[in-house]
């Protein structure tokens, strides 16, 4: 009896710096506890090139996975690739075949893929802080080996217990953007700031397509004002039209501080300019810090009121000099945040509540799969052959095929 023929599909796949890949590859059923899922919406953020201030300041990536430095270099900091990989995390699709033992999935289901696989075995999954699981495994990045395909494929398998309903109204754009709002939803949860938590009065630093959704939750959350700073005029000016932000502020551009004394106090005085320019000498009650840049960093502890938090949601230079007596003395807490846990189903919700106004603005761009290495090209530079900036890119099925 001859073999039986399986299927094909199509992957962007990288095989090294700036090497991806359009190509076949074998498409297998679904195996125990898995579902095969048809991808129709994957964004790649414009911010995952480093936003404008961490590239100013010429800092290292961290082991976030950024799928635009994979492509330019090969490699995110430490992991490098050891295998062809296939890129892409922030996803929705519809189930295609579901595997023995699924019970909760059929086929012609919208979901949303949620990228990483925790092992719940072990003390963190068990506390519910999956993701800081050690043995997690995450779509697209090589942090582990064997690697672990992401999403820029045609159809993928995945364990059914990381893929989340759809609901209603929620498109598979909206979808593909539960990702990186879950980033945002954990760092509040962190926090303590929620819908149901008092009126607060919030700071973003960076306007890439993270800040943008850290401004967009705050104010659905019932923050009483949202500012945000950023090097970028184009992009702040973008942030204040579509709504994210009521008041922004440009910062100068400036040589490099020679020794850590002026580079601390520089901070201090540049983020005392920006905070008289708000109107809130004393300052804000929440900071999201989202470039990751040291110099903004340290502007992030001044900024914050006595009393108040700042959340670490960027990720750039791996050690950062900070003005922890100006923290300790006024009580402002310092807090660091890593992707996100039990978070997918309140993302997905509020995305179709309506809540976050133009949220869909954020994406600038869009590609099918076959021009996933157009695509990547396009981030890289930041802005398309008319100018117009690039914020998050989304990449869609082959040739516009559904199936």
């Amino acid at each position: 009896m001859s073999p039986i023929a399986l299927p094909s599909q199509h992957a962007a796949v990288l095989h090294g710096a700036k090497d991806l890949r359009y190509e076949d590859r074998t498409l297998w059923p679904p195996q125990q506890g898995h579902v095969q899922v048809a991808v129709l919406a994957t964004g790649l953020c414009g911010s995952d090139r480093k936003s404008p201030i961490t590239l100013t300041y010429a800092h290292q990536s961290s082991d976030r996975t950024l799928a635009v430095h994979y492509y330019m270099h090969g490699r995110n900091g430490d992991f490098a690739l050891q295998a062809p990989l296939v890129l892409g995390h922030e996803s929705a699709g519809i189930v295609t075949a579901v595997g023995p033992g699924v019970k909760n999935f059929v086929t012609g289901q919208r979901v949303a893929i949620e990228a990483g696989i925790m092992c719940r075995d072990c003390s963190y999954c068990k506390k519910g802080r999956y993701n800081l699981c050690k043995n997690m495994r995450f779509a697209s990045s090589a942090k582990t080996f064997p690697h672990l395909d992401g999403t820029l494929q045609d159809r993928m398998n995945h364990p059914a217990h990381v893929l989340h309903p759809l609901p209603d109204n929620c498109s598979f754009e909206q979808a593909a953007l539960a990702e990186p709002l879950s980033v945002l939803l954990h760092a509040s949860r962190r926090a303590s700031f929620t819908s149901s938590s008092a009126p607060s009065t919030v700071l973003v630093f960076g306007v890439g397509a993270i800040g943008l959704l850290a401004c967009a939750l705050a104010k659905s959350y019932g923050a009483t004002r949202v500012v945000a700073i950023d090097i970028n005029q184009a992009r702040l000016n973008f942030a204040k039209e579509q709504g994210f932000a009521e008041q922004v502020y440009c910062l100068s551009m400036t040589d490099r501080a020679k020794t850590t004394e002026d580079q601390l106090k520089r901070a201090r005085e540049n983020v005392g300019a920006a905070l008289s320019a708000f109107g809130e000498p004393d300052g804000f009650d929440l900071v999201f810090e989202c470039t990751g840049a040291e110099p903004c960093i340290q502007m992030s502890i001044h900024a914050a009121i006595t009393g108040g938090k700042v959340m670490l949601v960027g990720m750039g230079s791996r050690n950062v000099t900070l003005p922890l007596s100006a923290a300790a003395l006024r009580e402002v807490d310092i807090q660091g945040s890593f992707r996100y846990a039990n978070t997918y189903p309140e993302a997905l919700a509020l995305l179709a509540s309506g809540k976050l106004p133009n949220i869909e603005k954020i994406i600038t761009h869009r590609f099918g799969l076959e021009e996933s290495k157009r695509a990547f090209e396009l981030l890289a530079k930041g802005r398309d052959e008319d100018g117009r900036m690039v914020i998050k890119v989304m990449i869609g099925p082959s040739d516009g095929q559904l199936f």
